[in-house]
């Protein structure tokens, strides 16, 4: 078995991206939502912050004070010093070795469907909101508050429209989906299973996915690999690869 506190250079790479704001409008917005959805993995960034501007900082109190002893006594430093930049992949890597180190890394207790589910979930971005009839209002109204990540409003309001349209696979896979957000698995099961009876939806691949990690979640691994294997996007591939 993998040590499960090894952190992937992918994910290395992503947060300094994050903190060099050198990310992509729509990677941030996913990363910021990963963020703002997920307490154990907003704790582990806010770790490699303080570790990393640690380090940085004691680098540059160390060539200060370096430029101290260059320097002659009479002179004096400028107003103001350098800009405190993040560090490269390389020197994230030590901060990563000593968030291992004292036992910080990913909460080491986490199961590993915990974490491939982590690393995995994003909420679907949601459909544009543009309302081309009236009749549509109550939907796309819910659909704002779900972008703004106001899942319980937006469930809230679909739920009203799925008691008249049960069977309507739309509201069926965003309120799965908006569950899942909301961090309620047992909610969000029924309504992406409900999805994927309707073999012609359009959001039959993307139901199975959201499903499988439902299940995963859950930690029942094998309807969550029949989830994926049925889903057949490049995302579940790589999750049931990383699950045998």
């Amino acid at each position: 078995m993998k040590d499960s506190r090894k952190i992937s250079p992918e994910l290395l790479e992503t947060i300094e991206r994050y903190y060099n704001d050198t990310m992509a409008q729509q990677e941030c917005t996913h990363f910021e939502e990963q963020l703002h959805n997920d307490a154990a993995f907003k704790a582990l960034v806010e770790e490699f912050r303080i570790t990393i501007l640690g380090i940085e900082t004691q680098a540059f109190k160390e060539q200060l004070e370096d430029y101290h002893k260059e320097i002659p006594k009479h002179q004096t430093l400028a107003a103001s010093p350098p800009k405190i930049r993040f560090l490269s992949v390389t020197k994230i890597a030590i901060a990563a070795g000593i968030i291992i180190a004292i036992g910080l890394f990913w909460f080491s207790g986490a199961s590993s469907n915990d974490r491939l589910y982590s690393k995995y979930f994003t909420p679907d971005p949601g459909l544009p909101t543009t309302m081309s009839s009236s009749n549509n209002f109550p939907f796309y109204d819910a659909m704002v508050n779900y972008k703004q990540g106001e899942y319980a409003i937006a469930i809230s309001k679909w739920e009203k429209i799925e008691q008249k349209s049960p069977d309507n696979d739309t509201i069926n896979y965003f309120l799965g989906v908006a569950y899942l957000a909301h961090q309620n698995v047992e909610k969000a099961v029924p309504y992406l299973s409900k999805t994927i009876n309707n073999s012609n939806s359009v959001f039959l691949e993307d139901a199975y996915f959201y499903l499988g990690l439902a299940y995963l979640k859950s930690d029942k691994k094998e309807k969550a690999k029949q989830a994926f294997q049925k889903s057949k996007s490049e995302k579940s591939s790589e999750i049931l690869k990383r699950m045998d």
